[in-house]
């Protein structure tokens, strides 16, 4: 670790292997905690390299719980978070309709980090336990079109780091790593990102990992498609600046698409999107993320023209059978 500290120090990055190995001694517990953040400060504060990423990568998916999905083809749909916008849990929902529409999702998530509500804590609040088992995920996917993944049950490497994360309070690099951890490394993914600096850290990763992803972030924070400024997305395929109107959508306020003080108040808003009684807004936002997800695993389809494929996974309850479905499986 010394030698570690002291290469950051004089201003060079590490490479892909070294990170790795820091995290496989970390996992060891090779590391006191106050080399440990002191290696986390000096990458936050000259900021991430995308190998320095990648190599923290390979070490959590070497040390963690893999799944084989890989007879499907599933997308998966999860903001980085950290963006400080305590939205609803919009890409949770989106991942629903998504299921609905008739494509395959394999969700991760975890908890709140910034938020009052994170993917794991709206689906618990419905009653669902988790698991790693793999004939559940695969009969989730075969019968509800979605299976989820918690990541605490997979990623054991993070809870070696988790004390010293909390004692810092600030975000560190391992913030960013949660979407690129996925046990079953889906074949598609749509990442948001709370910055246009961590899109290219984002995207350049993906491009190193070799699978077809689409990186989006708001322009005006979100981590997420938010419909209150326009966004950007970028895929292998394209790169594109859309606008809400640009979908047939129209802008909206950031109170309107707030997840509210309490768990309870952000599950209530995810049961309104999927039942259909949800404001003009609250369902907006969860059409645009949706869309993007169906633009990604299906090339054929436009993010335009998949409103209208997400509109009816909705619209038909097609969605909310999915999610009912979900629960059935996971109670």
């Amino acid at each position: 670790m010394k030698q570690y500290l002291n290469q950051l120090i004089e201003g060079e990055t590490l490479s892909r292997e070294q990170t790795h190995d820091i995290l496989l001694g970390i996992t060891r517990q090779a590391y006191n905690d106050s080399q440990i953040a002191a290696l986390l400060m000096a990458l936050q504060t000259r900021g991430v390299t995308v190998d320095e990423l990648l190599g923290f990568r390979d070490g959590l998916l070497e040390t963690g719980k893999h799944v084989d999905l890989s007879d499907y083809n599933t997308l998966d749909i999860v903001g980085t978070g950290g963006d400080g916008k305590n939205t609803f849990n919009i890409s949770t929902c989106a991942a629903f309709v998504i299921a609905g529409a008739g494509y395959k999702v394999t969700k991760h998530g975890n908890g709140a980090s910034t938020s009052v509500s994170g993917a794991s804590t709206v689906l618990e609040a419905h009653g669902a336990k988790f698991t790693d088992n793999p004939d559940t995920l695969k009969r989730a996917l075969d019968e509800a079109g979605i299976c989820y993944l918690h990541a605490p049950l997979f990623a054991y490497g993070m809870k070696f780091v988790g004390p010293v994360r909390r004692a810092l309070g600030v975000p560190t690099c391992f913030n960013l790593l949660g979407p690129l951890v996925n046990p079953c490394q889906p074949k598609n993914s749509l990442h948001g990102t709370a910055t246009q600096a961590q899109q290219r850290l984002y995207v350049r990763a993906h491009q190193k990992i070799g699978d077809n992803f689409g990186v989006l972030t708001s322009y005006d924070g979100y981590d997420e498609i938010s419909l209150t400024s326009g966004f950007k997305l970028v895929t292998p395929h394209f790169e594109k600046v859309f606008t809400p109107k640009d979908l047939g959508l129209n802008y909206v306020e950031p109170k309107d698409i707030y997840g509210g003080s309490s768990a309870a108040e952000a599950a209530a808003i995810f049961d309104a999107v999927l039942e259909g009684t949800a404001t003009e807004a609250q369902q907006s936002v969860v059409l645009a993320n949706a869309a993007c997800g169906i633009s990604v695993i299906d090339r054929n389809l436009s993010v335009e023209e998949s409103i209208a494929r997400c509109r009816e996974s909705l619209d038909s309850g097609a969605a909310l059978a999915a999610f009912r479905k979900f629960l059935e499986i996971y109670s």
